[in-house]
This record gives structure tokens, sequence and C-alpha cells, in this order.
């Protein structure tokens, strides 16, 4: 386990190593009582740790940042090789832990995640956010594949303001990168579940979905089915944010967090 300090700030992070469904998982834990669970896509982890330290300063909460296991250069878990598989080993990570009245974040592929924890039914779990979430199928508004896609094509896409995308590491070779590479293979080819939709339904807890209004990975339409198909769920969007509203509007999207 190690601490660190984020400059201009006196919150420790601690990254740990938890045992889930018989590996390990590496998250980031930022101890402030009121626990979140932040979920990042597949654009790794990098994506949600600007807004971890910032939901953690401005909520005084505990905010856990996991990295799913094959992103970043970690090593996969044994046996969890799907998207609802995933779900239950951080179920599983939150029982280790010991935790309660969780909220779940996620962004993207993350948002998948919280979906299919929420429907796990685990007593941890208080509620979900779902933001610019992927995995269900709306007739019309396909999920955008990222598969081929260069690092400026993905940023026009994912930015209502590209410029405010981050710097793309360096290329190294041809064809999907190595966390493209693991979300594909947590989310198959299409990147959805046909299932899904319907399975929302179920749900019984409170569910925020939030959107970028300019989206273009999935079209805020898609965000309006994804909500509409939950009981209990509330939809914003946002204005001047795209796929990656954590990044890119972080101010705009902590208000709609917690303006509940």
């Amino acid at each position: 386990m190690s601490t660190t300090v984020p400059a201009g700030s006196l919150r420790p992070t601690r990254t740990l190593d938890v045992p889930a469904a018989g590996g390990v998982v590496t998250l980031e834990d930022r101890d402030h009582t009121r626990p979140f669970l932040l979920l990042h896509g597949g654009g790794g982890p990098a994506t949600v740790t600007g807004f971890a330290d910032l939901l953690a300063h401005r909520t005084h909460s505990r905010v856990l940042t996991p990295t799913h296991p094959g992103f970043a250069g970690t090593p996969r878990v044994p046996g969890v090789d799907s998207t609802r598989a995933l779900a239950a080993a951080y179920v599983g990570l939150l029982d280790e832990l010991g935790l309660s009245d969780v909220t779940v974040i996620g962004n993207s592929f993350g948002g998948w995640l919280a979906a299919e924890i929420a429907l796990l039914g685990s007593p941890r779990v208080g509620g979900a956010v779902i933001v610019d979430g992927i995995g269900i199928e709306v007739e019309g508004h396909p999920v955008t594949s990222v598969a081929g896609l260069t690092p400026a094509d993905l940023s026009k896409l994912s930015f209502h303001d590209p410029s405010k995308a981050p710097t793309p590491p360096a290329a190294g070779g041809t064809g999907p990168g190595p966390d493209v590479q693991a979300l594909l293979s947590y989310t198959g080819p299409t990147m959805s579940d046909p299932t899904l939709l319907d399975r929302l339904r179920a749900l019984d807890l409170p569910v925020h979905v939030i959107w970028g209004e300019s989206d273009g990975i999935v079209s805020a339409e898609y965000g309006k089915a994804y909500a509409a198909a939950i009981p209990m769920a509330k939809f914003t969007v946002l204005p001047r944010s795209g796929h990656l509203p954590q990044v890119e509007t972080p101010e705009e999207l902590l208000g709609a967090i917690t303006d509940l």
C-alpha cells in the first residue's frame, strides 16, 4: 500500500491491492466517510483521477477508483471476462471492504458496470449515477465503435471542445491500444448487451443518468432511452460537454451529482 497527497490538498490518497474474485484489483482510496465507487470507461483510470480528487474534496467523501483488471497494464482476474462478471467482482470488493450505502458512479463502460452492479441487488449499494454509459441497444442510435479510431478522431467524438482533450500518449504500433483491447474483451465488439435494456426495468433504487449534450459516442437520445428504462431514474443533460464530462466539464458534473 502507498499513500500520496495530491498537490494543494491535505487529503491523502491510498493505493490498495484488494482481493476480489480470486484475483486482485488495484484501486485508489480517497477516504472521507460517505462512500463513492467511481468507475472509469475505455479511456482508462486517468479519465477519472482528477474528478475523484474533486469529488472527495468538495463532498468530504470516500472515493474509490478501481483500475479495471487488464487496463493500464494491470493483470486480468481469472474468470472475470465479461461486464457482468466484473460487476460481481466489484460487489465482492465492497463486501471485502465492509462498505454500506455506496453510490456507484460510472462513465461510459463504467456506466454499464454501474448499471450491472445496481442490478445485482447488493444491500451495500444505495444508488447509481450513469454518466454517458454504454451497454444498451437503442434502435437508430448505435454505439460508435472505437476500435479503429485515431486519437484525433476519438477526441472529436468525445469532446464538445476537442482542445480540452488530454494529449494522447505516443502511438506504439498499429491497431487498437491495450486499453481498447481490454475494453472489448469485456464488452464484445458491439459494446452492448441486447438483454440490458429490459433488465434495467427491474431496478428499484435511485439512479441518475447524466449525459453530455455533444456526445458523439452515444447520443443524448441514447441517454434518454437509458433513463426511460429505469423506473426511478432522473435524466440530466450537460450542455457544452461530450462523452467525458468528468474531464471536460467537471464542475457541472459535480453539480449534477450533488444536486439530488
